[in-house]
């Protein structure tokens, strides 16, 4: 995932978009049940969410849009190293506290994990690679994620590389440049897709570069959407919105996969980043909008930990449904409260600190 939210000097003079704070937040939470779902349910067509992993290409093309809405016009006086830094302080806090979390839960998990087969050399690489974002795919029972310790980790790779890419050369081409990269990007997905069966690929090392392919065409989309002012003007609203956003995690996975799964990437996110900037908000909303966004990437960042503690539960225990439902639930409930207090007592206090150092 990748959390994107715009620094308050910029808030001060641009419009901030409240609907696709809400819809990330939204998306963050499809990804959480998606997880908790797929160890019980491995066969995705029976998972009543089997598609909550194409949430990561809604963030991916939510962070161009977002990354271009905000720096384009400032970059060339802002300079590389800023920018950088700012997106290093921005992201980077919260990749080391799940890399924390994730090395306690591997040590302490009371329902299971076998820490004793690993040297304390090895387990110390594993915990350096997960705070530096160096893939490390060696924990065999955790299914070579690219970061044992904090799966998600992935995609925030992937970002830092589009951010990277986005200092050094998106921010200097022109849109129509922009927009034959964005096709060769959307033909590479196809590719992709085609091969796989799907596009699920990216976490692991057999499937290293899908990540590549994924946030290719994304981060572009999204960028091109704010750069040809693709936004649509519309009374959808946040509920709306959030319909239709729901509507691409819940969808069948079945043999079309490789074909539905890019028309989604490559057209409906995008149309949703057009409509959601677009959209009017109701005051009524705009606290649960704000909240939904300020907590997603606390809440992407921090459950994978209570995941593996909840699939050796679930392997070892093997719940009956109802049992399953209220666990789910109760750990959804307690990891939104848990984001929360990640935010409130760690990450902002630590950006601002870092913030301010980066200022004197």
């Amino acid at each position: 995932m990748n959390e994107t939210q715009l620094s308050p000097d910029i808030l001060k003079t641009k419009q901030h978009f409240e609907i696709l704070d809400g819809l990330r937040g939204l998306a963050a939470m499809a990804v959480v049940i998606f997880h908790f779902m797929e160890w019980a349910y491995s066969d995705f067509s029976q998972n009543f969410i089997g598609h909550g992993f194409l949430a990561v290409d809604f963030f991916f093309c939510l962070s161009g849009f977002v990354i271009g809405y905000a720096y384009d016009d400032r970059i060339g006086k802002m300079g590389v190293m800023k920018f950088l830094k700012i997106r290093l302080i921005r992201l980077h806090p919260l990749i080391v506290f799940g890399s924390v979390l994730g090395l306690l839960t591997f040590l302490f998990d009371p329902f299971g994990g076998h820490p004793e087969s690993y040297s304390i050399g090895k387990i110390i690489l594993v915990f350096i690679s997960s705070i530096l974002l160096i893939p490390f795919p060696v924990m065999e029972e955790r299914a070579f994620n690219l970061f044992g310790l904090n799966a998600p980790a992935w995609s925030l790779f992937w970002e830092y590389i589009a951010n990277i890419f986005y200092v050094l050369i998106l921010y200097r081409i022109s849109r129509k440049v922009l927009l034959l990269l964005t096709l060769l990007a959307a033909a590479t997905l196809c590719l992709v897709s085609y091969r796989a069966g799907n596009l699920l690929g990216g976490w692991n090392d057999i499937t290293f570069w899908d990540g590549g392919a994924r946030i290719f065409y994304s981060f572009l989309a999204g960028l091109a959407i704010y750069r040809f002012n693709w936004i649509i003007k519309n009374k959808l609203g946040f509920i709306g919105m959030c319909v239709l956003l729901s509507l691409a995690f819940l969808m069948p996975f079945g043999k079309w996969n490789w074909l539905t799964e890019p028309a989604v990437v490559l057209c409906y996110f995008p149309l949703l980043i057009a409509l959601g900037a677009g959209a009017t908000l109701t005051k009524g909303l705009k606290k649960l909008c704000v909240f939904s966004g300020k907590i997603s990437y606390p809440l992407y960042m921090a459950h994978y930990a209570v995941l593996w503690m909840f699939g050796n539960y679930y392997t070892s225990h093997k719940p009956a449904a109802e049992q399953l439902t209220v666990i789910i639930i109760t750990s959804l409930i307690l990891l939104v409260g848990i984001a929360y207090l990640v935010m409130i007592v760690y990450d902002i206090p630590v950006r601002k600190y870092l913030t301010n150092k980066m200022k004197e």
